[in-house]
């Protein structure tokens, strides 16, 4: 099947399917005219990439685990290795939830403070841009 096709059936444009052929989480042929042609296993490989994504894991991470990925979910075998890969994952985003609670935390805290001193106004603000917001 052609790029186009295998969007279609996993809901995946055609840019992130590429990607993951770059990442090498996918595997294509390519047709005598060039042009990238999947099997039917690529649906599955497809949507357990999603998966894995959706838990979080890194691109690199993904690629680790799949050659072991078994079914659409996908279920991974409880080797040492997938374990350990995983818990590793697993603390690194324990540690991101530990510092967005505490920038949570310390941003509230400067909410509470401002309120406490509304009506206060220094320095003047009104010619002032807006602070900038990051995505």
């Amino acid at each position: 099947m052609l790029i186009g096709e295998l969007s279609s059936r996993t809901g995946v444009n055609a840019h992130q399917l590429r990607y993951y052929e770059a990442q090498k989480l996918l595997e294509a042929d390519r047709g005598a005219n060039g042009y990238r042609e999947y099997d039917e296993t690529a649906v599955l490989r497809v949507k357990q990439i999603r998966h894995l994504l959706g838990a979080g894991l890194s691109s690199e991470d993904i690629a680790y685990l799949l050659p072991c990925a078994v079914g659409e979910a996908p279920e991974l075998p409880g080797c040492p290795e997938l374990l350990a890969a995983m818990r590793t994952r697993l603390g690194r985003l324990n540690d991101q939830l530990d510092r967005l609670a505490q920038s949570r935390d310390a941003l509230a805290d400067y909410i509470d403070a401002a309120e406490r001193t509304s009506g206060e106004s220094y320095p003047p603000f009104e010619d002032a841009d807006p602070l900038p917001v990051s995505a």
